[in-house]
């Protein structure tokens, strides 16, 4: 169905088809047996596999997408009323609570790992299941809400997640809205420690650095929480958010990608769609989003612990569509470097460009509503099996003008590290011992492991990109060292990634931009000589 401005019910029947598509996988993750122990598990590695000895808390999230595919009429659903579906969605919610540590709270990749996000997304949904369908006095699941909703109150996770603290305060306020009492306090303390996390330029702080994908799921919790409390002061808060994620979508509707602090292309609509009440630029935003379904260009999420977060935000976008819709967002030319993301968005003509100084000069070049290139600089593969990418955080700026924007850094290892039996035993070992006592302790040490940590490798890169005669130069120096022997395989693309989030590295019909090999070039190179890669990229108009 096309999306235009003549038909801009196109778009609410795109967001439909693409989040019913994903309903049979999510039923199919579940134990859907009335009569097993394990009623209600998304997790079909623990209930059905044998593989996990222990559940995944945060696959419980994909009850709201049952629940809400139960409840919303939406023209041919072969969900809507079923009352099985409504059945399974509240097994969901009784298993979130018959699995739940004492103190409510739940474990993601580890035993008794008590992670805040999978607790908070998990929550949202069983909140939103008993709002539906009215569970609030329910002797198993009122009790529950009530005990993972102060555990999570009461924790503060390592690292800066601003996304899971905005599920915590959208939670918090769901409870507040029906039962004040000391959950208003409770949601002000975390609205409070939440706004102190945003940059002057809108944004969210995710582990340190910008995540356009995230802020859509900020933005949205907040736009929830403020829908119930105006006074929490939220407004505009996320209209400054709003108005720095208009930078940042592409023309072709993709957002995000390596040169963010996370490396996601999420895009959790339904707050966008809620905040077009009083924020048109919103709608705009989702509009352009929504070109990703109508080309058939989105990325896919489908694994087994993150394939229903789209749908159901997809589905609640559905639930609260504006028919009135504003004029397209505009693409024009134009220059923003936010310094504080480490983002530089320009425009010259029909070519858009996107990005991450941070992230070793990691960009993305559109021609109109075509990716043209995305590029995240060198990867290379050395003779001892380590990698060493130019995309992760830590380069500096060392030019810039509105023509020219050079970067450089130092290479630094991929976070590589995979798991084996041993480091299997000894995880089990420590988190059944002193771990389940100090989970996050291992939390921050697994962080700096997999996302935040950097060790240089030795080789120096340096990026330019400058504008000329209406093209995009782009021209990479790389220099060893020592020399170049240690260097097995050399190529780039635009989509090496060197740190560990759940959300990154997933797929996209854009990766078939081929892996250019750069090896052969090393054998003419003197010891000191650096490897120089020029492209000239320019609009096919």
């Amino acid at each position: 169905m096309a999306l235009t401005t003549s038909n801009p019910e196109g778009g609410r029947a795109l967001l439909a088809a693409e989040a019913l598509s994903h309903i049979p996988k999510l039923l199919m993750l579940q134990d859907r047996s009335p009569t097993s122990p394990t009623f209600g598990c998304f997790d079909r590695g623990y209930w059905h596999m044998r593989t996990s000895d222990f559940p995944c808390g945060i696959t419980q999230t994909f009850l709201l997408p049952l629940a809400l595919a139960y409840s919303l009429p939406i023209p041919g659903s072969p969900y809507y009323q079923q009352s099985e579906l409504r059945r399974w969605a509240i097994a969901g919610v009784r298993f979130a609570a018959r699995s739940a540590h004492p103190d409510g709270s739940c474990d993601d990749y580890y035993p008794f790992e008590r992670a805040s996000g999978a607790a908070a997304f998990s929550l949202f949904a069983c909140l939103e299941a008993a709002e539906l369908f009215d569970l609030w006095d329910d002797a198993e699941i009122a009790p529950f809400l009530a005990k993972r909703a102060r555990w999570l109150a009461g924790h503060e996770e390592s690292g800066r997640l601003s996304n899971h603290e905005a599920l915590i305060i959208a939670c918090l306020a769901r409870l507040a809205e029906k039962f004040g009492g000391e959950w208003h306090g409770l949601m002000e303390a975390r609205a409070k420690r939440l706004m102190g996390w945003q940059s002057s330029e809108g944004w969210f702080d995710e582990y340190g650095g910008m995540d356009a994908g995230y802020l859509t799921l900020t933005i949205a919790m907040l736009t929830d929480a403020d829908r119930r409390f105006p006074a929490l002061g939220l407004k505009e808060p996320v209209r400054a958010a709003i108005r720095f994620l208009a930078h940042c979508i592409a023309p072709d509707g993709s957002l995000g990608g390596e040169w963010t602090s996370r490396a996601t292309v999420n895009f959790f609509p339904h707050g966008l769609e809620m905040a077009g009440a009083w924020e048109p630029l919103a709608l705009q935003i989702a509009d352009v989003g929504y070109r990703r379904f109508a080309s058939q260009t989105q990325p896919c999420h489908a694994d087994d612990r993150i394939g229903g977060h789209h749908v159901w935000s997809q589905l609640l976008a559905w639930r609260e569509w504006h028919a009135a819709r504003p004029e397209p967002l505009a693409f024009g030319d134009c220059l923003h470097d936010f310094a504080e993301a480490k983002v530089r968005v320009q425009q010259r003509g029909a070519l858009r460009l996107i990005c991450g100084w941070s992230r070793g000069g990691a960009f993305r070049l559109f021609d109109g509503e075509r990716l043209l290139r995305a590029d995240t600089g060198p990867s290379l593969r050395l003779t001892d099996g380590r990698v060493a990418i130019a995309n992760l955080d830590g380069a500096e700026v060392v030019e810039r003008s509105a023509d020219r924007l050079v970067i450089e850094a130092p290479l630094a290892y991929a976070k590589s590290a995979l798991l084996t039996p041993f480091k299997s035993i000894v995880l089990r070992a420590i988190m059944l011992t002193a771990g389940r006592f100090f989970p996050d302790l291992v939390r921050r040490a697994l962080q700096k492991l997999l996302v935040t940590g950097r060790k240089d490798a030795p080789f120096q890169f340096r990026r330019s990109l400058a504008w000329e005669d209406g093209a995009l130069v782009v021209e990479d120096h790389l220099r060893a060292e020592g020399d170049w022997e240690s260097v097995a395989e050399i190529g780039q693309s635009g989509f090496q990634v060197g740190l560990t989030t759940v959300m990154a590295r997933v797929w996209e019909p854009a990766q078939f931009q081929e892996w250019e090999d750069l090896t052969e070039r090393l054998a003419s190179l003197a010891p000191n000589e650096p490897l120089v890669v020029r492209q000239v990229l320019r609009s096919a108009s």
